[in-house]
């Protein structure tokens, strides 16, 4: 259950109707591959909004909202690092860039990603797969 959550058109209206599409594309996605507990929130000091998805303690990834900015964070751990090494190959560029330019903490490497359509949805969710197998037997979108 989701606490805090605008609603679909409070976020529009702060997002902007492509990027509200665009989130809610991520949900949609998100939400046919992963049975997660939903978290919704303040965002903090850079976000109006925190969307996060979690299981046993554990956050896959978390969606951010502020005035016409949408924003996606993976964080990898080590061993994530790694898988996303080994695939680096088969995804976008510009996703690798993001990844690249990220900062490495003591928890893990922090990525947030800035999409800006959903031309690269499935890339997106091949990353998420990295981080944990996707647990509904629906079939990942694309």
């Amino acid at each position: 259950m989701c606490k805090e959550s605008p609603t679909p058109s409070a976020l529009r209206d702060l997002l902007g109707v492509s990027l509200f599409e665009v989130w809610q594309g991520f949900r949609s996605a998100i939400e046919a591959a992963y049975e997660m507990e939903q978290i919704g929130g303040p965002g903090g000091k850079n976000w109006r909004y925190e969307y996060k998805y979690r299981r046993g303690g554990k956050t896959l990834c978390c969606l951010y909202a502020r005035e016409n900015g949408f924003g996606f964070l993976v964080i990898f751990a080590q061993a994530e690092r790694a898988a996303f090494e080994e695939m680096r190959g088969a995804l976008p560029a510009r996703l690798c860039r993001q990844y690249d330019e990220a900062t490495t903490y003591r928890d893990g490497k922090w990525v947030l990603f800035a999409p800006t359509d959903l031309g690269d949805l499935d890339a997106y969710m091949k990353i998420l797969a990295l981080k944990r197998k996707p647990n509904r037997k629906r079939p990942l979108p694309g």
